[in-house]
């Protein structure tokens, strides 16, 4: 079963671990030391992680290194449009608001 996305990124140290990722690869241990975070609490949050599609692993050695995928981003960025449209429409309607104000 897919987990939700906004469930899976809920979670502040999943978020963080994204943040990492968005620039470049990481191995696990390399994570652990710049998140400060125990490796099995890592290997928790990596695991729902890649479970929700969010990043990808591969094997180099000993050591697995995650990446981050953009695909689940990407469908929820477009699930985001229709609501950051409606604040867009708000925010006009309060820069006209205030123009007028100006104006009297």
């Amino acid at each position: 079963m897919l987990a939700d996305p906004f469930t899976v990124l809920a979670e502040p140290t999943r978020r963080r671990i994204l943040d990492e990722l968005r620039t470049s690869s990481h191995s696990v241990n390399e994570l652990v030391e710049v998140l400060n975070v125990s490796q099995p609490t890592m290997s928790k949050h990596l695991k729902v992680l890649r479970d929700a599609g969010f990043v990808s692993v591969r094997t180099a050695a000993q050591q697995r290194i995650y990446r981050i995928e953009v695909r689940p981003l990407v469908e929820l960025d477009a699930w985001l449009q229709p609501y950051r449209e409606l604040w867009d429409q708000h925010l006009d309607a309060l820069e006209r608001h205030l123009d007028n104000q100006e104006e009297d």
